[in-house]
């Protein structure tokens, strides 16, 4: 089973809509930082709500050496820094990130990284048949506050026929 590390923002997408799920129908076990999970949870909402409900396949992990957050720039939030930190670490090894910030993205690409982001990931559950549709989920995670450009979001439709 590959190793998938999940930022807060996808967790955040999927969990306010009710598809949390979907990370564990692809990935089996996932792992976020315990940054992101104090982001995650510092809210009442669906998503901080549907991650206490699945700690059983999503596991919290503690990056080695804080020491480690003086390498990257302080634009990035303290999940986003945590998520790449154990994606490097020789301890855990992340097969995969999944992040949507443009800067972490760019940043967790330089690094080496394989990345892809909560789009791609509903992408993914489209092709593994997990979901039938992608545009009602992308819907629902743009009136949670999501954004997606007009022009990424007519690409991805097409990409995928809806």
């Amino acid at each position: 089973m590959r190793k998938v590390i999940v930022n807060s923002t996808p967790i955040l997408a999927l969990g306010n809509i009710g598809k949390l799920d979907i990370l564990r129908q692809l990935y089996g076990t996932i792992y976020i930082a315990d940054a992101v999970y104090k982001e995650v949870t510092a809210t009442d909402d669906k998503a901080s709500a549907a991650l206490r409900l699945s700690e059983n396949w999503i596991k919290v992990l503690n990056i080695d050496n804080p020491q480690d957050y003086a390498m990257y720039r302080a634009k990035l939030h303290a999940g986003e820094v945590e998520t790449m930190i154990l994606a490097q670490q020789d301890s855990f090894g992340a097969d995969l990130v999944i992040l949507d910030d443009l800067a972490a993205r760019k940043t967790a690409k330089y690094l080496g990284l394989t990345v892809t982001g909560t789009i791609g990931v509903l992408i993914k559950a489209k092709q593994e048949g997990i979901v039938p549709e992608v545009r009602p989920l992308l819907d629902k995670m743009i009136a949670n506050g999501f954004y997606i450009s007009e022009k990424t979001m007519n690409m991805v439709l097409s990409k995928i026929g809806e």
